[in-house]
């Protein structure tokens, strides 16, 4: 499918999922998890076993079974491409790893306008596994819907720049206020490379992308106006015309809301730290939401996880369009059955 051709996949156009992202009347509230597919899982720790976590991304075949493992165990709404924020830069041949335990490690970081000769274009090519692991998952997939995957320039451009996770961004902030003009490039480029990246995940059947800005929680709104929504709208404007629905995640961005909104969001992801009325206070009208129980309430007991999921739900009751998400990723030592249990109550407090 082309980016001027906006025909929906009729499979998973009704969905719950993506009728309450184009907010459109749902049967139920949708549901599913950032990080459903994961450490959470025994039967991912299983497949997992021996394999690294860049190669398991790369291979179809554990991509495809781990994609699934969620969507048979949680019966949730739709299913989240398994990747990782870093896969694009691997692809494109970045050096780097991701360490057990500390997360993606870059070999040479990128501090000069010399080192970003390291980031050329992403061709499907490099990618070609990902056309063909979403290939095998619609396949599997059938109505419920798959969400495509990608980090955003923001994000990107931390990691690239401090080499690999960090709690000061020093290095990154430096650039970005000390060589502005460096800084808009490397994230110019790497909006090129994320659009590229999700473009390739539509046209082999995704029905719906989100970009995780997992870190742009540590900007101020006049430094994420000026020097990182430009090339977060870039990626936005770059898949507009598949017509799918785009979603927008960071963490910690309760100041931020109205700017990822206005960054070409159709979906605005919520941690849990904002109440979801509250949220779309800051946001304004004409998106849909997505959120927002804390992911802590899991280890809670099932009492617990009813009487907050159940304040979630009240706080939603107003909202064009509702998700319903954790705030943040699935905990690596939530129980699975919590999960489950918590899928089930969503639905049948909110059938109609």
């Amino acid at each position: 499918m082309s980016a001027n051709e906006s025909q929906p996949p009729t499979a998973t156009y009704d969905s719950a999922f993506l009728k309450a992202c184009r907010r459109e009347p749902v049967p139920h509230t949708p549901v599913w998890f950032m990080r459903q597919a994961g450490r959470s899982l025994p039967e991912y720790r299983k497949v997992r076993e021996g394999v690294g976590m860049l190669e398991s991304c790369m291979r179809p075949d554990l991509v495809t079974e781990i994609t699934l493992q969620p969507v048979r165990r949680h019966n949730v709404d739709a299913a989240i491409y398994f990747s990782d924020i870093v896969v694009p830069l691997k692809a494109i041949g970045i050096d780097l790893d991701i360490k057990p335990g500390v997360g993606p490690v870059v070999e040479k970081p990128i501090r000069t306008r010399a080192d970003l000769a390291q980031l050329r274009d992403l061709t499907p090519e490099d990618v070609s596994y990902v056309t063909e692991a979403i290939g095998l998952l619609t396949r599997e997939l059938g109505a419920t819907p798959l969400i495509g995957f990608a980090g955003a320039p923001f994000t990107l451009a931390s990691y690239l720049v401090e080499g690999g996770p960090s709690r000061t961004y020093e290095n990154a902030k430096a650039m970005m206020y000390g060589d502005p003009a460096l800084w808009a490039d490397l994230l110019d480029r790497l909006a090129e490379i994320t659009a590229a990246f999700l473009k390739v995940q539509i046209e082999a059947g995704a029905s719906a992308v989100q970009l995780f800005d997992s870190w742009a929680g540590a900007l101020a709104p006049v430094d994420y106006r000026r020097s990182v929504m430009p090339a977060s709208a870039k990626v936005f404007d770059a898949v507009a015309g598949y017509g799918v629905p785009r979603i927008h995640f960071g963490v910690g961005t309760g100041e931020l809301l109205r700017l990822m909104g206005e960054a070409g969001a159709d979906v605005v992801g919520v941690d849990w730290r904002v109440p979801l009325d509250e949220a779309v206070r800051r946001i304004g009208p004409g998106k849909a939401l997505q959120g927002n129980l804390d992911p802590t309430v899991l280890f809670a007991g099932t009492e617990a996880v009813e009487a907050k999921t159940r304040e979630v739900l009240d706080t939603a009751k107003g909202l064009e369009g509702h998700v319903f998400n954790l705030g943040h990723g699935v905990m690596p030592s939530t129980d699975p059955d919590a999960l489950t249990r918590l899928v089930e109550y969503v639905h049948t407090q909110t059938a109609h």
